[in-house]
């Protein structure tokens, strides 16, 4: 591969503008103009592609903590879902052609065609030092005709903006209709899963159908009684950006569902809102897990799992011990736990068939330390089918 076609190459200077007032002077880099969002960090050493195509970052600008970006290209197959959603972009070191022999096409390119305002050529080692001791905050990228308003207006204008907390941006990154694919040839099948799209990658319905599953895709405004219709043998919960706090819908939802007894299974978004369909509350990380690296702790076996993760918000709930799940679900324990702050990464009840964990087993680009999670949700399935049928027959 060459160089970047030049008109993928944008001039000039940009600036990066956070909320307490902090600023950051680079160059101009995938589209000019003016992005607004939450900046935050990932650690993913690889995977840039997948970090930017996964709907699970909608809203934010992401600085990569990687100090070459964009080596490797892009090309399709890497595509999480169907354009890039990140707000914003920051890199230190843009590459200067691209190098493998999977590459379509330059990163520069797509960011480009798909509008993403960036800054390159600052220090990021800086800036994620300060995002760790300030906190995620707000900001905005300014380059081309925008880099002429001067500093308060650009200040004003970062300051201006909604904060994450109350978002709920699933509407903007759902599918708009249901879609299907059958389980894999070659695959016992299981039976049909209903998914809610809450921002899905595609990885993760790829690998329901490698497991034997139906898969149907719905957009994240379902109802309880379309859901009813299907009849599906289990439920999901996928990723998503925004406030969990904020998707009371999907909430009641779920609580509908579990008091039917469908088995479920949630990752990331997933597991905070059965957090708080279970009754626990919320809340606000000071910056995030992003990354393909965050070490955590299963309970039941010991074993540390390295883990793909992108979250700003966690459940609170207690890590140890067992408890009674506040809206009457039975009990229920922490399953999960990251190792570098304590915070809750997975949930377990005892007495419905349901588990969730806060990061990403389908990992893409990143560790398959967690990938028997979706064996263990086959097996919970399978199980609790032989449970009705053996019930049904002693019935007879």
């Amino acid at each position: 591969m060459t160089a970047p076609p030049a008109a993928a190459v944008p001039q000039g200077g940009a600036v990066l503008v956070l909320e307490d007032g902090s600023r950051y002077e680079g160059r101009a880099y995938g589209a000019t103009g003016r992005t607004l969002g939450e900046v935050v960090f990932s650690t993913g050493m690889t995977g840039y592609q997948e970090t930017l195509t996964d709907p699970s970052y909608a809203g934010q600008i992401v600085l990569m903590t990687a100090p070459h970006i964009g080596n490797t290209g892009a090309n399709d197959t890497d595509m999480e879902s169907r354009k890039i959603w990140v707000a914003g972009f920051v890199v230190r070191d843009p590459a200067r052609r691209v190098s493998n022999f999977r590459a379509q096409r330059s990163l520069d390119e797509d960011l480009v065609n798909d509008g993403v305002v960036g800054i390159s050529g600052v220090d990021t080692r800086a800036i994620t030092r300060h995002i760790r001791s300030a906190g995620a905050m707000r900001a905005g990228v300014f380059s081309g005709a925008d880099l002429a308003l001067s500093a308060d207006e650009q200040l004003a204008l970062v300051r201006e903006q909604a904060s994450m907390a109350g978002k709920n941006l699933s509407a903007e990154v759902t599918t708009a209709e249901r879609y299907e694919v059958p389980a894999a040839e070659g695959v016992e099948r299981v039976g049909s899963i209903a998914v809610l799209d809450l921002g899905i990658k595609r990885a993760t319905v790829r690998y329901l159908s490698e497991h034997g599953f139906d898969v149907i895709v719905l957009p994240a405004t379902t109802s309880v009684d379309e859901i009813r219709a299907i009849a599906p043998d289990a439920l999901f919960y996928s990723n998503g950006p925004g406030d969990p706090a904020a998707s009371e819908q999907q909430v009641v939802l779920l609580r509908e569902l579990l008091r039917d007894g469908i088995p479920y299974f949630g990752i990331c978004f997933g597991n905070q809102l059965l957090g708080r369909a279970l009754g626990f509350g919320t809340y606000k990380l000071p910056f995030g897990h992003r990354g393909i690296n965050q070490p955590v702790l299963d309970k039941r076996t010991g074993r540390v799992e390295i883990t793909a993760q992108n979250h700003g918000f966690a459940v609170d709930a207690p890590i140890e011990g067992v408890h009674d799940a506040p809206e009457g679900f039975g009990r229920v324990q922490v399953s999960h736990y990251s190792l570098n702050d304590q915070v809750v990464e997975g949930l377990e009840c005892l007495d419905i068939p349901a588990f969730s964990v806060q990061y990403h087993p389908e990992a893409a680009a990143g560790p398959h330390d967690a990938f028997y999670l979706f064996d263990r949700f086959r097996q919970l399935v399978t199980d609790r089918a032989s449970a009705g049928s053996a019930s049904a027959e002693g019935a007879n």
